[in-house]
């Protein structure tokens, strides 16, 4: 973390100060149970609970100074330390905005390059940031977000985690409206901006999918001329983003291209669900083979953006193929592929849910269940809005078209995509619905059987991805309280 004074912090946010003007924080953190000596608490209101109870706790941890939003006593009544502000999180932004600035014009006194590259898209992001950052970390110590953190609160703890020795920062940018995109661009100032997918997802909440489109490319219009706007040609609306940015344009694609595009060739898929391709780049060159071990044919995209963006970063094509072909997937419930002991194997993909992402997760389904009984345990797809019940309906239809085993329909929520699969042909114990999670796990621990693959998907709040890994468990065996305690550490609102 870039050190700054408690007096800068008021200074920065415009915010009173109250304890020692010289307290100089050593990290900051959202949470008191993450509190430890030193540490600056965020004292936040959230939808479940208010940030400003727990300073006590902060503070008994370690906390140094609290960024609030009205002043919090101890049991003596006397104020802890304390910035107080109108508003904590845009008071966050503003001291990220602030780190970035400062660890740039750091790196250039000394001569040395500091790179930011912004990744966004309705689909994929997160295992997009996982691959860039394992790529550029063979080039540079590179700062990335913990899990899906890309929204107002965690891009700035994300670029609080970087210092002057950073070399690349990758910042994962979510929205869930028009502005946030511009919002958080403006806060860190990317050098290169990648664009993945416009979806339907959360269409609802946005209005429609043409202002999902304007959203997103936010991020390249942020961009200066200086920079490059990475983005999905295969992807029709990202693709017309090309007229919205004056940065330089590297575009990829999985089509036949023109030598100065991004290409994956020969693109296959193999018996373990493993996608292949040979990359081609703008630079001459041979091309390099990539041979992937994440799981999903619909991974090339993801791939291909990690390529674009590495290679607009500096990075030589062999080092970008040979980083992208040694990872797994690196963040949890993103086709996280378990084999229990008893021969049934487990794909657990619902950290979230959306048309396109179920779409393709139900074709790897298929493809790797060749020979095998298959299953689909599927919850909503939440926030799509007045398409929610087509949505659902046209993904029941395609279960029955991939010919899966076995369909579990989990909540009420997600009923349109059971009737939709009893109307395409699918009755008995084909298809099966259930009101709750606890009912969907012992219908599983009770018809399973060695050699069944089975796929959970969902969005996150429908929760899942935790009976995925119950599921995953030797039968009958439960979670530890370690297991639970991750589960519960890790709910947070998705955003797109």
């Amino acid at each position: 973390m870039i050190a700054l004074t408690a007096a800068e912090i008021a200074d920065i946010t415009h915010g009173r100060l109250t304890g020692d003007p010289g307290i100089v924080p050593s990290s900051v953190v959202t949470d008191s149970r993450e509190a430890t000596p030193g540490s600056l608490y965020v004292a936040k209101p959230g939808e479940h609970a208010d940030g400003h109870d727990f300073v006590d706790a902060a503070f008994e941890r370690g906390a140094v100074l609290v960024l609030a939003e009205r002043e919090v006593t101890d049991a003596d009544g006397n104020p802890y330390p304390a910035v107080v502000v109108d508003d904590a999180v845009l008071a966050m932004g503003a001291l990220a905005a602030e780190a970035v600035r400062r660890i740039r014009a750091h790196r250039e006194q000394r001569g040395e390059q500091f790179t930011v590259v912004g990744i966004t898209g309705s689909a994929g992001k997160t295992t997009t940031k996982d691959l860039l950052a394992g790529v550029l970390s063979t080039a540079g110590a590179t700062v990335a977000p913990q899990g899906s953190y890309n929204g107002e609160v965690g891009v700035p703890l994300t670029v609080f985690a970087a210092d002057t020795d950073t070399r690349f920062l990758v910042i994962e940018m979510g929205a869930t409206g028009l502005g946030h995109i511009k919002y958080l661009a403006e806060m860190v100032k990317p050098d290169i901006g990648v664009v993945l997918v416009v979806g339907t997802a959360h269409a609802g909440e946005f209005g429609g999918v043409e202002n999902i489109a304007k959203t997103k490319g936010e991020l390249v219009e942020a961009l200066s001329e200086n920079g490059t706007a990475v983005i999905n040609l295969d992807d029709g609306r990202v693709a017309a983003m090309r007229a919205r940015t004056k940065a330089k344009v590297l575009g990829f694609t999985a089509s036949p291209a023109t030598t100065e595009e991004v290409e994956a060739r020969n693109v296959l898929v193999n018996a373990q669900g493993h996608p292949d391709f040979d990359l081609i780049l703008p630079d001459g060159g041979p091309s390099v083979q990539v041979r992937s071990r994440l799981i999903g044919g619909h991974h090339v995209t993801n791939l291909l953006a990690a390529a674009s963006a590495a290679f607009a970063a500096g990075i030589p094509a062999a080092d970008i193929a040979s980083s992208l072909s040694s990872q797994s997937a690196a963040s949890r419930w993103r086709m996280e592929r378990t084999e229990r002991e008893d021969g049934v194997t487990i794909i657990n993909d619902a950290y979230n849910a959306n048309p396109e992402s179920m779409r393709a997760a139900l074709r790897t389904l298929a493809d790797l269940g060749q020979g095998r009984r298959t299953w689909a345990v599927l919850g909503a797809m939440l926030e799509l809005g007045e398409d929610s019940i087509r949505e659902h309906t046209a993904v029941g239809t395609q279960v029955v078209r991939l010919n899966i085993s076995r369909l579990v329909v989990v909540g009420r929520e997600a009923r349109a995509l059971y009737v939709s699969a009893i109307q395409e042909g699918s009755w008995g114990d084909e298809c099966s619905f259930t009101e709750t999670v606890e009912e969907a796990y012992e219908l599983l621990q009770n018809e399973l059987r060695p050699g069944d693959l089975v796929l959970f998907k969902s969005s996150n709040g429908v929760g899942l991805r935790h009976l995925g890994d119950r599921i995953a468990l030797p039968p009958r065996a439960e979670p530890t309280g370690e297991s639970a305690a991750e589960a519960a550490a890790s709910e947070g609102n998705e955003q797109l």
